[in-house]
């Protein structure tokens, strides 16, 4: 029996829909039926989580989270995923809080990454991903060590995020910015950390390894909803 999944999403509205869209295709692409999984959708305030993260107010933070998270569980979601990198940093918090599982997108792309035997992968994303260690401390429990981009870098990623990604606009002049910047560093790979990216970039446009957190994580939500892997 499938279980009944729970997107806690919102932020931003872009990558939800995508994740949304990403689960369904996939499915249908294996099984070529349309009996894919139940889906629940709770979409937060994504202005209020934003200046829950630039505040610092942690604990803030984590209960209007878990708000959603209830939300969807007593409406009768059997675990929960989140399609979006920046609230991982409270995810320890949030597992420990929830009656119903939460599945990790870091986790999950970590394993990804072991499996293609990187070691030294570059992090792009929002601010608060990059300058935070939740990506670091888990990618290095697979032997993977983790660079972040210069601080001129990491302000204009967090400005095309922002100011374009999330509002669905994708710029030439900023994928091609992106492109040049990435291949710039000395890495094995890179991980696509913000899930608006993989909107900005394709494996088609860089000879460098990415990795599409949000496909990933997509991929692993329907895996577990199947009964075709664990926590």
């Amino acid at each position: 029996m499938k279980k009944r999944i729970g997107i806690l999403g919102g932020m931003s509205p872009e990558s939800t829909a995508e994740f949304y869209l990403g689960i369904v295709s996939k499915y249908f692409s294996k099984y070529k039926d349309n009996s894919y999984p139940e889906i629940l959708i709770f979409c937060v305030d994504f202005q209020k989580m934003i200046a829950l993260q630039e505040g610092g107010d942690k604990k803030s933070y984590i209960q209007a989270l878990m708000i959603g998270i209830n939300s969807l569980i007593t409406a009768g979601a059997d675990f929960i995923t989140i399609p979006s990198n920046a609230p991982h940093v409270v995810y320890h918090e949030l597992a420990a809080l929830s009656s119903k599982p939460i599945l990790s997108i870091v986790e999950n792309t970590a394993q990804k990454a072991k499996s293609m035997d990187f070691k030294r992968l570059l992090l792009t994303g929002t601010l608060y991903t990059m300058q935070s260690d939740y990506y670091k401390l888990e990618f290095e429990k697979y032997g993977i060590h983790m660079v972040v981009p210069g601080e001129r870098d990491q302000q204009e990623i967090n400005r095309i995020i922002f100011a374009e990604l999330v509002h669905g606009k994708i710029k030439e002049a900023s994928a091609n910015w992106f492109k040049k910047m990435i291949e710039t560093y000395e890495v094995d790979g890179v991980v696509l950390g913000c899930t608006e990216l993989p909107m900005l970039i394709k494996q088609t446009d860089t000879t460098l390894t990415l990795l599409n957190t949000l496909d990933i994580h997509a991929e692993k939500t329907l895996e577990y909803s199947l009964g075709l892997n664990n926590l």
